[in-house]
């Protein structure tokens, strides 16, 4: 645990799971009061009809050291997400990081079919979760984050915009929303320069997600067992290994040199040198330039 944050005010915006919930944990963990968002509380749940809330978020972000506050946002909802940023306003008086992390469309997505197959409601639908939501609250939450130098805004998406330039993501809906990612966090670079402030669009590798541990039949204790379903699935990581990119970008007086860029949390940890919970560092999109899209047998040998 750092106090390296201690003072700094953070909005992770889609906290409730999945890298969110550890962006939040980890930045609560260096100190950062954060405010975690999202549609699933113990109020009722969102459509994803998952048990994880905000309200636990929260409670883990203050178990790490920090301070942690859940609020109810729909994203998609403009007074919602002012009435939160006004909100912060009043309680805080500053915000030093957003982290746009909303994205619940995982159940929308037709995968491997042309677009004339896709049903284009689910599809639309997709797009409003994945880029609309960014849009909405960064239109809210930069004018707060902007009246202090140095704010940093993180897009949270898959894939480099590197990765993502050279290869189809399986689904024009899903490919769009997560190449809008990146290129948003390169428009919200532009727009805060004059603020001395900084944008990144942060990839996660393969994400060992509550939901994907249910995909595979695993647990976090025995994840490695997945492998007997895709022996790829061994370069994975937690979500505790973006979130500490995203704490090391918070905590660096020089982020400014990371801002418009694309970069995923393996490249980052060789930079900062954070790791995973288990202590490595693995580089999933070298891994699967160079194995998985090589054609080549799982080994992740060099890789983490």
């Amino acid at each position: 645990m750092t106090t390296s944050l201690t003072g700094r005010v953070a909005l992770v915006a889609g906290a409730t799971r999945g890298a969110g919930r550890q962006i939040a944990v980890q930045l609560g963990a260096a100190g950062a009061t954060v405010y975690a968002t999202g549609r699933s509380s113990r109020a009722g749940r969102s459509e994803l009809d998952r048990p994880e809330t905000i309200e636990e978020t929260a409670e883990l972000v203050t178990a790490a050291g920090g301070t942690g506050i859940a609020v109810r946002t729909d994203h998609l909802v403009p007074d919602e997400v002012r009435a939160l940023v006004e909100r912060i306003d009043a309680e805080q008086g500053r915000l030093d990081v957003l982290v746009n992390d909303v994205w619940g469309a995982d159940p929308l997505i037709t995968w491997e079919k042309p677009v004339w197959e896709q049903p284009l409601d689910a599809g639309f639908r997709t797009l409003r979760l994945a880029v609309d939501t960014h849009v909405i609250t960064s239109h809210f939450a930069l004018p707060l984050l902007i009246r202090r130098p140095g704010g940093l805004v993180v897009e949270i998406g898959d894939g480099t915009k590197a990765y993502n330039d050279d290869n189809y993501r399986l689904s024009v809906f899903y490919d769009l929303a997560k190449t809008s990612v990146n290129r948003l966090a390169f428009s919200w670079a532009h727009e805060l320069k004059p603020y001395d402030g900084t944008a990144v669009a942060l990839s996660p590798g393969w994400l060992r997600s509550e939901a994907m541990l249910e995909h595979f039949g695993v647990t976090e204790a025995n994840w490695r067992d997945g492998a007997a379903k895709d022996p790829h699935f061994l370069i994975s990581e937690t979500p505790a290994f973006v979130g500490r990119a995203v704490a090391a970008l918070a905590a660096d007086p020089d982020r400014a040199r990371w801002s418009g860029q694309s970069v995923s949390a393996g490249a980052l940890a060789k930079v900062y040198g954070f790791t995973d919970v288990d202590g490595s560092q693995p580089d999933a999109f070298r891994y699967i330039s160079e194995v998985v899209d090589a054609g080549r047998p799982a080994d992740v040998t060099g890789y983490r």
